[in-house]
């Protein structure tokens, strides 16, 4: 791993944030002695593309809501990632709109009354497209990690998806699950 490698953990953006608080991103960056920060490139409503629409269960190209965002730490790029929200939670709210969210989006979430309570995670690796090679600035054959991280609320109905994609030799994923 690189001098700038990341070790990231899910949990932290899985939560919503205190009144006051900054978004999880700023904050986890902030505790490892680094800057976090983050650039909006597109928000608003697109079709859904086919694994969003299964994970969603909803037709590929009905519409729903996207974030597109790149992670940057120190000032360099460390993620793209997308977020997807059904359009009924979504349209008309910051969610839809380029502009930050005081506390980030979970924290919104929470108070326009859907709540997570169940998250399931899938990681993959491969070669990025030229798209992404160029946003991340890997290098010609870098592999990249795709993490599909799916949300659902307590009636299991999908409230979030997010697909990630990160620069496999700056990332290392931690999870950590305690049992009883």
């Amino acid at each position: 791993m690189s001098t700038s490698g990341w070790v990231s953990t899910s949990m932290p953006y899985l939560m919503p944030r205190e009144q006051g608080q900054g978004d999880a991103w700023g904050a986890d960056a902030a505790a490892q002695g680094r800057r976090g920060t983050q650039r909006i490139l597109h928000a608003g409503e697109v079709p859904a593309p086919a694994e969003v629409a299964r994970l969603f269960g909803i037709q590929e190209g009905e519409p729903v809501v996207v974030r597109r965002r790149l992670i940057l730490l120190d000032d360099e790029p460390n993620e793209l990632t997308d977020t997807y929200y059904p359009v009924d939670i979504a349209r008309g709210t910051a969610l839809s709109g380029t502009a930050r969210i005081k506390g980030g989006a979970i924290t919104l979430l929470t108070r326009l009354g859907h709540v997570g309570t169940l998250v399931r995670e899938d990681v993959t690796a491969g070669i990025p497209s030229e798209e992404e090679k160029d946003a991340l600035r890997t290098d010609q054959g870098e592999p990249v990690l795709r993490l599909t991280r799916l949300t659902l609320d307590r009636e299991n109905r999908p409230i979030q998806v997010d697909r990630m994609v990160m620069p496999a030799q700056r990332q290392r994923l931690r999870y950590e699950i305690r049992i009883g």
